[in-house]
Order: structure tokens, then C-alpha cells, then sequence
């Protein structure tokens, strides 16, 4: 495992996610296990994943942000993500990297959340 607070080498800031793999909905579900300590919605449905890659030697590479650069937990929460997904089962490797661009916002969250926090 291993989490950083830079893009990971040679990744596009927002890549497109690896959606036809067989662990992509798993990986999903993972990282919907994770909060934001602040926010009660988890960090999949507030936007905060930008990318879930996916090698085909099920090498998981997570590229996310926070609600804030200023965020509390930013140097733990890539960490959590790691922790949630690098157990499950077929997943070699998860690499989780921390971008601010583009910046995180409330257009990001799903209609779930938005629910949840009232802005529906």
C-alpha cells in the first residue's frame, strides 16, 4: 500500500475510471465505507473520488480530494481509502493519490448526498 499526497507519476489529474473491470462496483462499495469525519455522506457520493484505476493485474490506483485543502484529516484520509480497499479480495495493490485540481465542489456530490445534507 502506499498513499501520497502528490498525483501518482505519469497519471492525469482526473483520468477516467476503470468501470468494465469486474472489481470496479467492489472498490466502489469500499470506498463508500469511508467519511468524511465532518460531513455525515461518504466520500464516494460527496465527489471526492475522482478516479478508480484499475490494472488488469488488479493494481487499484485511487486518485481523490478533500472538501478543503485546510481539511483536518487530509494527511489520514488517504489512508482510510487504502485500508478499505487494499483487503478486498483479488486486489493486489492500491496506491491512493491526493489532488486539489480541480477543486472540489458541492456540484460534485450525488443526488444521494445532496439529499442527506438537505440541499434537495
Amino acid at each position: 500500500m502506499t498513499d501520497t499526497q502528490e498525483p501518482l507519476e505519469g497519471a492525469p489529474l482526473i483520468a477516467p475510471s476503470t468501470t468494465d473491470h469486474p472489481l470496479y462496483d467492489t472498490v466502489v462499495d469500499a470506498c463508500r465505507t469511508v467519511y468524511d469525519p465532518e460531513i455525515p455522506v461518504n466520500i464516494y457520493d460527496l465527489g471526492l473520488i475522482y478516479t478508480i484505476d484499475i490494472s488488469p493485474e488488479n493494481e487499484v490506483k485511487v486518485i481523490m480530494t478533500l472538501t478543503a485543502p485546510g481539511c483536518p484529516v487530509a494527511g489520514d484520509m488517504p489512508g482510510w481509502v487504502a485500508d478499505a480497499v487494499e483487503p478486498l479480495e483479488g486486489v493486489k495493490q492500491v496506491d491512493v493519490a491526493l489532488t486539489w485540481e480541480p477543486p472540489w465542489g458541492m456540484d460534485m456530490m450525488s443526488d444521494e448526498a445532496r439529499l442527506e445534507l438537505g440541499f434537495m
